[in-house]
């Protein structure tokens, strides 16, 4: 049944050798392939995509720089961020990429009111933003795709229980002094294991009602 998706727990990996795995995934695929989801976590890294002229370089060199075939601009990967990439036939889903994002940031925006967080989306700024004690904005999702072919790869990434000053280091996907922020911090007590499923578990659920709806 193609309305079902296959999950892989890929645990900690490389995020070079998951870009490439995603890349000669997407280009082997036909008519007949399963969608999948990957749930993984990635080692230190900053990650610059497509949309990277006039990025600044990070201010630390501790860290490697990969470029990466995503849109959007530079972010950094992490222990203990939540990463969950989406290798889907658009067509199939009835998505285009405006509406995948849109359900990427719900699927955040829910859990977290799970948690008694209220969250947001922005129109012009893809990702997840929460309102911090001060009333300062932060980031605690970021969102970058690739579409070949109208099928997706790549994905979100959920800060849960991280070292963020990498962060500092970088002008977060492009954004000068934004601030970013984890579910830690928001007094969120769940750990990543149980924050990657129960994300993963919603999106696959959405997922699968759009082939639905479309499929009757």
């Amino acid at each position: 049944m193609l309305n079902n998706i296959i999950v892989r727990n890929l645990g900690v990996t490389s995020f070079e050798a998951t870009c490439e795995a995603m890349q000669q995934f997407t280009t082997a695929r036909g008519l007949d392939s399963a969608d999948e989801i990957w749930l993984t976590e990635h080692p230190p890294v900053y990650s610059l995509g497509l949309n990277r002229k006039q990025v600044a370089p990070p201010s630390r060199d501790d860290i490697a720089i990969v470029n990466t075939d995503r849109g959007g601009k530079i972010t950094y990967h992490g222990p203990g961020q939540v990463i969950i990439y989406v290798l889907l036939d658009l067509s199939r889903r009835n998505l285009n990429i405006r509406s995948l994002v849109s359900l990427l940031e719900n699927t955040v925006i829910e859990l977290l009111a799970q948690y008694k967080v209220n969250a947001v989306a922005k129109k012009d700024a893809p990702g997840v933003y929460v309102s911090l004690a001060n009333s300062d904005e932060a980031k605690i999702a970021s969102l970058g795709l690739r579409v070949k072919n109208n099928c997706c790869y790549h994905g979100l990434s959920l800060n849960i229980d991280m070292d963020l000053s990498p962060f500092s280091a970088i002008d977060p996907c492009g954004y000068k002094g934004l601030a970013v922020t984890q579910t830690k911090d928001l007094g969120i007590d769940a750990n990543i294991q149980t924050i990657g499923e129960q994300l993963v578990a919603m999106l696959t659920s959405k997922l699968e009602h759009l082939h639905d709806e479309r499929n009757p």
